[in-house]
Order: C-alpha cells, then structure tokens, then sequence
C-alpha cells in the first residue's frame, strides 16, 4: 500500500483549514486517514500575522521511516520544519567537472 502525507482540506467556504494526515494515496483528499500529523492554517492571524503548524515530529518521522512520500506542500512545511533536508534550487541542471572547479576557484 503506498502511503502519502498530504493535505486534508477542512474549514469553511473561502476560509480553509488543512490537516496533515498519513493516507492511501489512492483515497480521496478527505478521505478517512490513517493517521492524523498535525494542522496548517494558511490564513494568518491578525494579531500575531503568524500562520499555525502543529505537527507531531515523533509519528511524521515515523511515516517518513517506512516510506510515506510527502506531496509538495507538506514537503515544503516538513522542509521549514527540519523533518527533510532541503531540495536543490536546479535538480535538473547537469554541470561538468570543469565548470565545478571553475567555479570554486573564482570564490
């Protein structure tokens, strides 16, 4: 069974809610989870101008460990959170030896 952490959207019309759940990928996106990690609240609060993240390090960690694959809003939050390690800014960029050392000699 694959397992996917995704984004489980609750709240009200125009003012969403996520939670952060384990799910069978094939599931719906508000589907009944497997487990729930944690909440996002896109929608910063006027006092604080802080959006809120609770997630529980302990249980995504454990997902992470027997290969839960994180969509790219929670990889992104799980990134921010130190859960993952950042991606590269050019994955796709090949660039050869020379131009590496090139590079590092200048700097």
């Amino acid at each position: 069974m694959a397992v996917r952490i995704r984004f489980a959207r609750h709240g009200l019309r125009n003012r969403p809610m996520f939670h952060i759940v384990a799910m069978n990928a094939r599931s719906k996106r508000d589907g009944k989870p497997l487990e729930k990690l944690g909440t996002y609240n896109p929608h910063p609060n006027m006092d604080e101008k802080a959006k809120h993240i609770t997630l529980d390090f302990a249980r995504t960690k454990y997902w992470l460990g027997v290969g839960a694959q994180p969509t790219d809003g929670v990889r992104f939050l799980l990134e921010r959170a130190g859960l993952l390690p950042p991606r590269p800014l050019y994955p796709n960029v090949k660039r050869s030896a020379d131009a590496v050392s090139a590079a590092n000699q200048t700097n």
